[in-house]
Formats: C-alpha cells, sequence, structure tokens
C-alpha cells in the first residue's frame, strides 16, 4: 500500500486566505480614503447661513453687552472683554444647535483713546463645509 502526500489543496487554500486579506485591507483603505478629497463644499447651505447671522449679531451684541457691564458699574475696559468673552460663547453654542461648529480664535481687546476694536479669527464649519474668516472685528466707541 502505497500513501501519495498531496498538499496541493493545502497551498491552494492558503494562496486563497491571502489573497482575500489582501483584497480586504485594499477595499478598507479605499472606503478610508474615498471620502478625503470631498468634506469641504462651499456651496452648502447651513455654514453660509450661519455665516451670515454670525455677520449681523457680532457687532450688536459686543456693543449691548459691553453697555450691559458698565451700567453695572464694570470699567470701560473690563466690559469690553467680558462682552467679548460672553459672545464667543454664546456665539460657539448657538452654532452646535445648529449642526454648525464655530470656532472663534485669537479673541482681543484694544484700546485706541476710547475706542475699543474687537477682533477674532473665525472658523465655521459642518461636516460637508468650512469657512474661515480671518480679522473679523467689532468697534465700540465709549464716547458714544
Amino acid at each position: 500500500m502505497v500513501i501519495i502526500r498531496d498538499e496541493g489543496g493545502q497551498m491552494l487554500l492558503a494562496t486563497g486566505i491571502v489573497l482575500m486579506l489582501s483584497l480586504l485591507s485594499m477595499a478598507w483603505f479605499g472606503v478610508s480614503v474615498a471620502g478625503l478629497g470631498d468634506p469641504y463644499d462651499p456651496g452648502t447651505e447651513e455654514v453660509i447661513q450661519v455665516t451670515e447671522s454670525f455677520s449681523d449679531v457680532w457687532q450688536s451684541l459686543i456693543e449691548n453687552r459691553s453697555s450691559a457691564f458698565i451700567s453695572d458699574g464694570a470699567d470701560w475696559q473690563t466690559s469690553v472683554d467680558a462682552a467679548a468673552n460672553s459672545t464667543a460663547s454664546d456665539l460657539m453654542r448657538h452654532g452646535e444647535h445648529r449642526g454648525v461648529e464655530i470656532i472663534l480664535n485669537q479673541i482681543s481687546v484694544t484700546n485706541n483713546s476710547g475706542v475699543f476694536t474687537v477682533t477674532c479669527d473665525v472658523g465655521i464649519a459642518d461636516r460637508h463645509a468650512r469657512l474661515q474668516m480671518s480679522y473679523f472685528e467689532a468697534t465700540i466707541d465709549q464716547a458714544v
């Protein structure tokens, strides 16, 4: 009796498994890379609408809040600083409620003989679009 050891089936199975794993890894990579070029579409409505509302309310919110802090007895510098920070916090929360992320960077308040200028960089984004505005400002004149 002669025993023949045929290992061809095992080699075929091993080759098939290696081929399936390589195809699976290529598919995984393809799915993960597929969306990298498209997440920022500048024509998305929500980001544009939030940008417009941000532009409409930025100046008036800081002016009104500065006036409220001054009427509570704070000095001008403290009032404008507090108004800028509270406005930034509220606008970021407003964006979260609309499904849009609003990020304000480098908020600074400068005083030039009673004219306060609040500047910042603003980034507004959702999962489809991103908009960056540099050097956004509001001016508050204490003499008025």
